[in-house]
């Protein structure tokens, strides 16, 4: 199964500061770990968004909202992962998480119209 090109924005909001940190995350993270085949894009978009959601880690969620998307995962579904983690990782996380997607998506669809 043939990969598409993820790209990340490491390298223009963190490459002045860290480039070496943005050379991994585009060189390994996306160009290595991402596009090894045992899994597809969509099913790394899924563990991605589970550990960004049972880690707390909100801020990285918007990003891989969006990369989820383009990877075949829809609002109903992210919103349906987050809502199932909930009874494993706590409600305050899942909740959090919830949030964030609401506002990602809202802010999407004021961009389309």
């Amino acid at each position: 199964m043939k990969h598409k090109l993820i790209t990340s924005s490491a390298r223009e909001t963190l490459g002045d500061l860290a480039p070496a940190f943005a050379d991994y995350t585009e060189k390994v993270l996306f160009g290595d770990v991402w596009r090894r085949e045992a899994l597809s894009l969509r099913e790394r978009s899924l563990i991605t968004v589970a550990a960004l959601v049972a880690g707390e880690h909100v801020n990285q969620l918007p990003y891989h909202l969006f990369l989820a998307k383009q990877n075949g995962i829809s609002e109903e579904e992210l919103v349906e992962v987050m809502t199932h983690l909930a009874f494993y990782v706590g409600w305050p996380r899942a909740a959090s998480a919830i949030q964030v997607a609401k506002d990602v998506f809202c802010k999407e669809k004021e961009a389309d119209a």
